[in-house]
C-alpha cells in the first residue's frame, strides 16, 4: 500500500497492532486514519485500507475505536460492516458515526431508530440529510425528544402521512407540535390540523406563515374561530392555488377594492390579476393582458369591467406601475425587500386610498422593517 506507507513509518502500523497500551495505539489509530482519508488509494490500497479499519474497529481499546469513529465519521471510505459495529458501541463512538457518516443506508438508519434506543435516535433525526424512509420509522418508532428533533430538521423530509401521524401520537406535546408548525413548509391539512392544537403564538406563526385552505382563511378572518384573525392579503400571497381561493372570497362578498389595493401595494400581483379576472368575467389571460401589455387604456377597462370604485383607479394605476419598475435583485431575503420597496414607493403616489388602507400599508412596513432587523441582529450574533 505505498501511499498508505508512505504517510506512515512501519513503527506507527506496529504500534497499532502492537502498541502496549491503547493510548500509544489510539495516537497510531489516528494518524492512519487521517492519512487515508487525506491521500486518493488505488482500488487495491483501498481494500488493505479497509483491512486496516476492520481491526482498528475489533480493538479492544475505546480510544482506538473512538479516533477510528471520529475521524473518519465523515469518510466514505469506511466499511459499511464496520460503520454498523461502531453503531452498537458506546456512545462515545456510536454517536459520531451516526451523526453524519455517508456509509449508512437509508435501511441501516431505520433499523437503529427501531431498535437502538432515545439517544441514537435524537442523533439520527439530526443527520444532515435525514430521508422519509428514516423520518417514517423516526415517526413509528421515535420517543418525543427524537421526534422533535425530527420535525425540527428542514432537512429531513418527511411525507404528508406522517406527519399526520405526528400530530396523532403527538398532540398533547407543546414542543413536537411547535416543531411541525415552524418547518419551513407544510401541507395544507397539517396546518389546519394544528390551528386548533397549539399554543397562541405558534398558531400566529402557522397564520402569518402557512396557507391556509380558503374556507378556514375566511373562516378566522371573519371570526367565526376564536382567539386570532387572519389578513386575507398574507394569505393572498400564499394561496397554492389563487383561483380557487379569489372565487372563494368572490363568492362569500370579500373581494372587494380595499383587499385588492392592500394586496397589490404589498406586491401580490397574482393576486390582483385573477381578482380582476374574477370580477370582470374575463378569462386570466386576457386579463393579464389588458393590466401588463394593452397601453394605457387597458388597465382602466378590465377595472371598470370589474364594477371598482373609480376614485381609487389613480391608487391602483400608482401600484401597478411601481409594479413595472421594479424587479427582484435575487438576494437575500429577496421577496421581503422587494415587498418593502413596494410599500415605499405606493404609499408615496398621490393616490385616494381610504385612510383606514393607508394605516393598514403602513403598518405592513413596519412589520417588514422590523422583521428584517431582527434577522439582521440574529446574524449578528451567530
Amino acid at each position: 500500500m505505498a501511499t498508505t506507507r508512505a504517510a506512515l513509518t512501519d513503527e506507527d502500523i506496529r504500534t497499532l497492532v502492537k502498541g502496549a497500551t491503547p493510548d500509544e495505539r489510539a495516537v497510531a489509530a489516528h494518524k492512519l486514519c487521517r492519512n487515508i482519508d487525506r491521500y486518493e488509494l488505488s482500488d487495491e490500497e483501498r481494500v488493505q485500507a479497509q483491512e486496516i479499519l476492520r481491526v482498528m474497529a475489533a480493538d479492544a481499546g475505546e480510544l482506538v475505536r473512538r479516533a477510528l469513529a471520529v475521524t473518519l465519521k465523515n469518510s466514505t471510505i469506511v466499511p459499511r460492516d464496520v460503520a454498523l459495529r461502531l453503531a452498537k458501541d458506546v456512545e462515545s463512538i456510536s454517536l459520531p458515526m451516526l451523526s453524519s457518516s455517508p456509509v449508512f443506508t437509508d435501511e441501516d438508519l431505520a433499523e437503529i431508530v427501531r431498535l437502538g434506543g432515545p439517544v441514537r435516535q435524537v442523533v439520527i433525526a439530526k443527520r444532515p440529510r435525514v430521508s422519509q424512509t428514516v423520518t417514517n420509522a423516526i415517526v413509528e418508532y421515535g420517543v418525543e425528544r427524537a421526534v422533535e428533533a425530527a420535525c425540527a430538521n428542514d432537512n429531513a423530509d418527511f411525507a404528508d402521512r406522517a406527519l399526520a401521524k405526528v400530530i396523532e401520537r403527538f398532540e398533547k406535546s407543546e414542543r413536537v407540535l411547535a416543531a411541525v408548525a415552524y418547518r419551513a413548509a407544510l401541507p395544507l391539512a397539517v396546518t389546519e390540523k394544528l390551528i386548533d392544537l397549539v399554543s397562541e403564538e405558534v398558531r400566529d406563526h402557522l397564520l402569518n406563515h402557512h396557507a391556509l385552505s380558503p374556507d378556514l382563511a375566511l373562516e378566522i378572518a371573519m371570526g367565526a374561530k376564536e382567539r386570532a384573525t387572519i389578513d386575507l392579503v398574507d394569505q393572498a400571497g400564499r394561496a397554492p392555488d389563487v383561483k380557487s381561493f379569489v372565487a372563494h372570497l368572490h363568492k362569500h362578498e370579500r373581494l372587494n377594492a380595499s383587499l385588492l389595493l392592500r394586496s397589490l401595494a404589498h406586491g401580490h400581483m397574482t393576486f390582483f390579476e385573477w381578482s380582476l379576472a374574477e370580477l370582470a368575467s374575463v378569462p386570466h389571460h386576457r386579463t393579464w393582458l389588458m393590466i401588463h401589455d394593452a397601453g394605457p387604456l387597458g388597465l382602466r377597462a378590465i377595472y371598470e369591467r370589474a364594477g371598482l370604485p373609480a376614485r381609487l383607479f389613480p391608487a391602483f394605476r400608482a401600484g401597478v406601475d411601481t409594479f413595472h419598475s421594479m424587479e427582484f435583485d435575487g438576494g437575500a431575503r429577496d421577496r421581503e425587500r422587494f415587498q418593502e420597496r413596494m410599500l415605499q414607493r405606493f404609499l408615496t403616489q398621490p393616490a385616494n386610498a381610504a385612510r383606514e388602507d393607508v394605516e393598514y400599508l403602513l403598518e405592513k412596513m413596519d412589520r417588514i422593517t422590523h422583521e428584517a432587523r431582527k434577522t439582521v441582529r440574529l446574524s449578528e450574533s451567530a
